[in-house]
This record gives C-alpha cells, sequence and structure tokens, in this order.
C-alpha cells in the first residue's frame, strides 16, 4: 500500500461488498472499531438510503431504497491497520480505487452525494442589520451583504470611518439585530 502513513486527514473512500451485505457490513465494522477502540481513525460508516414511495393496489407505502447497492462509505483515516481491518469485514471485496490504493472521493463527488456538508439556517438574510457578537469587529452593527452556506460565511458591511467596509465572519459571530 504506497498511501503516505502520516496522512492523518479523515476522508470518505468507498468499500464494494457483496450485494445484500451492506448493512451487515456496517455493523460488523462499527463493532471492531468499538471493540479496538478505533474510534480516532473511523469517523462515519454510511449506507446511502434514500425514501421511495411505492403505491401498491391504491396503497400509498414508503420504503428504503439503497442509493448505491453494493456499496458502503466510509469516513476514515487509513493506516496500515485500518485498512487491514475494512479489507478483511466479511462480506466486503475492496475498497474502490486502483489495486491496493484506496482512492479517497473528491470533495465535489461527496458534495453530490450531500455528505459532509451541514446546511445550516441563519435567522438573517442579506440586507438585514446584525451585530457583530464577538472577534475584532466585537458590537459593530453592520448590514449582511452575502451569505455563503457552503463555507459558513457572512459579508457584512461595515461603517468603518466614514465608508463601508466589507468584513467576511463565521455565522457563529453575528446576530441578528433587533
Amino acid at each position: 500500500m504506497s498511501q503516505e502513513k502520516n496522512d492523518l486527514k479523515p476522508r470518505w473512500y468507498v468499500v464494494h461488498t457483496y450485494s445484500g451485505y451492506e448493512n451487515k457490513v456496517k455493523t460488523d465494522l462499527e463493532k471492531t472499531v468499538k471493540n479496538r477502540e478505533l474510534e480516532d481513525y473511523f469517523f462515519e460508516i454510511v449506507v446511502p438510503m434514500e425514501e421511495q414511495i411505492e403505491i401498491k393496489d391504491g396503497k400509498k407505502k414508503t420504503n428504503l431504497k439503497k442509493v448505491f447497492p453494493g456499496y458502503v462509505l466510509i469516513k476514515m483515516i487509513v493506516t496500515e491497520a485500518t485498512w487491514y481491518i475494512v479489507r478483511n469485514t466479511r462480506g466486503v471485496t475492496g475498497f474502490v480505487g486502483s489495486g491496493t490504493d484506496p482512492i479517497p472521493l473528491t470533495e465535489a463527488e461527496i458534495r453530490q452525494m450531500g455528505f459532509d456538508i451541514p446546511n445550516v439556517n441563519v435567522d438573517y438574510a442579506v440586507g438585514d442589520s446584525v451585530t457583530i457578537i464577538n472577534g475584532s469587529f466585537e458590537n459593530f452593527v453592520g448590514t449582511v451583504q452575502e451569505i455563503n452556506k457552503e463555507k459558513h460565511k457572512v459579508k457584512v458591511l461595515v461603517s468603518m470611518f466614514g465608508r463601508e467596509t466589507p468584513i467576511e465572519l463565521d455565522f457563529a459571530q453575528v446576530q441578528k439585530t433587533v
């Protein structure tokens, strides 16, 4: 395995499983991680599901359907040991990648699947007056110019030295002025 041993950033990997074994692989892997106290290396193990509404005999029925049958997504740090544990979990046929090297999903692929980007709702909108509640500009009042949900940032126009100055802040640094 030629993966750098010092790459300790958790990434999403795709694991191929025998069809119908996805949930068993997830449960077995979660048990192994807990038993071997490897929670620092495994962050999430997911069998992506979606609701499917079926109408049979005039009755509406909601089923959960696997989005990617035969695959499990794992957010983990790959080391020789963690790679070996996943690879040798019953029902796993291997990592998706080239040869023995697991290839992490790209940011774009992760976003496409709707993972890792928690949808944050803020109680202010563009044009609203907000107060900065911490940081260098604490107690300044400004107007929301832009909201970037992906980066969890808000751009606020603050009046300083007689002119409007845009300041980029984290969502948690501002609150709607009442």
